[in-house]
């Protein structure tokens, strides 16, 4: 193994054009870590909010980009007893997967489910454990309750689409095309919504209302958000595509009972990622094993196109998970 590695860096903070091809040392594992030779990094939407220079690493992370990855564990550092070198991993990130090699927690890794390739496995860590922990651990969702999912088409909506309806939930999605509404359905949506031709609150109101709203957008779908949920419902919110600031009436919160929540998956603890990764083996990755669920695949790029790949995320053209081959 050579002591440095091809990477992919932010050489300033700005569009795509600034992701440049660069060579870094190879990582050393630390204490509780592996190093991976990357296979396939995920490229997903915090990692272009980092290179516009809007989402800062968190202390002690590498700067470049890159939240998720597959590959095979090289190195061990001291106290890890699996996985063992030689394995095939996917695993969630610090950062730093836009490289030929990372270095992440041992206990942040998952094995590439039965059947699957390291491509596609190299898209479950950031979606997965966003989704789990956002609509089942936060969001409680039960079998028979009304779930809505905004951005249903993206990696994070075709995951909680399939999550959803697997324990139960009757699904609805919002998507911008009729392309990606079809998208929704066929993996288990019961009304897929364009949100160019008709309004969500309208279609949930309709059914009694949301018992759970998983949003990303934010901006003016925060109050309608609030509108769309049944009385005692939730919305848990993951990010803010049209921004967090907003005026929003909470009377409605006191008389409906309602609760508004959120998490980010980056700054939570080492411990607490552990802990989402043990309920993953437990819960889901039997449903990945199996077939049951799996990731959705849009577009691959190599690694010296990451421009292009994420000029493709953020043209919202893509259905479901881009990746880099770092090969």
């Amino acid at each position: 193994m050579s002591d440095t590695m091809r990477v992919v860096e932010i050489s300033e903070p700005g569009g795509p054009e600034v992701l440049k091809p660069a060579s870094r040392p190879v990582p050393q594992p630390g204490a509780g870590q592996v190093v991976i030779k990357v296979a396939y990094a995920g490229v997903n939407r915090p990692d272009a909010l980092q290179r516009a220079g809007n989402y800062q690493p968190p202390p002690g992370a590498s700067d470049l980009p890159g939240l998720e990855a597959s590959g095979e564990v090289v190195a061990v550092g001291d106290g890890v007893s699996a996985p063992r070198v030689g394995e095939s991993v996917c695993a969630l990130l610090p950062g730093g997967g836009y490289a030929e090699y990372v270095a992440t927690p041992a206990a942040h890794c998952l094995p590439v489910p039965k059947g699957m390739g390291l491509k596609e496995a190299a898209c479950l860590p950031e979606t997965y454990f966003t989704v789990w922990t956002n609509v089942f651990d936060r969001g409680g969702l039960q079998a028979g309750e009304r779930f809505l999912v905004h951005g249903g088409s993206s990696g994070i909506g075709t995951t909680a689409i399939q999550l959803a309806r697997h324990f139960g939930a009757r699904v609805f999605a919002t998507a911008g095309s009729a392309e990606k509404c079809a998208a929704c359905t066929d993996l288990g949506a019961e009304r897929a919504i364009n949100y160019r031709d008709e309004d969500f609150v309208e279609v949930l109101r309709a059914e009694g209302g949301a018992n759970l709203i998983l949003d990303m957008v934010g901006g003016d779908y925060l109050p309608r958000n609030v509108k769309a949920l049944a009385d005692d419902g939730r919305l848990v919110q993951i990010a803010f595509l049209q921004g967090p600031k907003v005026t929003l009436n909470f009377a409605q919160l006191m008389v409906r009972r309602l609760t508004i929540t959120g998490s980010t998956l980056r700054p939570q603890s080492d411990l607490a990622k552990a802990r989402i990764a043990q309920s993953l083996a437990e819960h889901v990755w039997p449903l990945l094993d199996a077939g049951t669920v799996a990731p959705v695949m849009d577009s691959e790029f190599p690694m010296t196109e990451a421009a292009a790949a994420h000029a493709r995320m953020e043209s919202s053209g893509h259905i479901g998970k881009i990746v880099l081959a770092m090969g």
